[in-house]
């Protein structure tokens, strides 16, 4: 076998290995995406179109699948939660602000869930989680500064108001409509901050 003949038989054990690996990282988003929230690594490789024993010399784990989705996916879910009109009144910041997060939970809601799910069985869903909260708390401040204002109770009390678990629970619990939604979280912000 020539050296040009080796190199290229290399390469193309390189391209399929790193194909297995995309294919098993994107069927475990559409599982996911689809509402299997704890897919197993049977089912993702059966999605992928490879097999158990391809799906574990990629990923020693499901940490280590988990940690690659969240290389695969980070970006687009930190893009939502940038930009914006920050300007105008505290009134229609406040709107901004919901409609932008709100959009961040609708586009993301599974992934979410998947990751409340799990992240007491894995370390780091439970890191990236806390991780996340933190952001999107950021987020709401450079929104909002007038929260950093509040007392503690209130402070906590935006949190919660502006949290994926509030969104979650009006919109799967309680059956409204996304824009029956933003304007309960609306209000209620706009009737805490109105108590500064």
């Amino acid at each position: 076998m020539t050296e040009t003949t080796a190199q290229k038989s290399a390469d193309g054990r390189r391209q399929r290995t790193e194909r297995s690996r995309a294919a098993i990282v994107a069927a475990a988003v559409e599982l996911v995406n689809a509402g299997v929230l704890i897919p197993t690594a049977q089912q993702i490789a059966e999605r992928a179109g490879v097999g158990l024993r391809t799906f574990f010399r990629h990923f020693d784990d499901m940490s280590t699948l988990f940690v690659a989705v969240d290389e695969t996916i980070r970006d687009k879910y930190i893009a939502l939660t940038l930009g914006g009109d920050r300007n105008g009144t505290i009134e229609e910041r406040i709107e901004h602000a919901v409609e932008q997060h709100a959009e961040v939970y609708e586009q993301n809601s599974n992934i979410i869930l998947t990751t409340a799910a799990q992240r007491w069985k894995y370390d780091f869903l439970r890191k990236n989680y806390a991780k996340i909260q933190r952001g999107l708390r950021k987020d709401l401040d450079d929104w909002l500064p007038e929260i950093t204002k509040l007392d503690k109770a209130y402070r906590e009390a935006v949190d919660a108001i502006a949290s994926f678990e509030m969104w979650h629970r009006l919109r799967e619990h309680q059956g409204l409509s996304k824009s029956t939604s933003r304007e309960i979280i609306t209000t209620l912000l706009k009737d805490i901050l109105a108590r500064q």
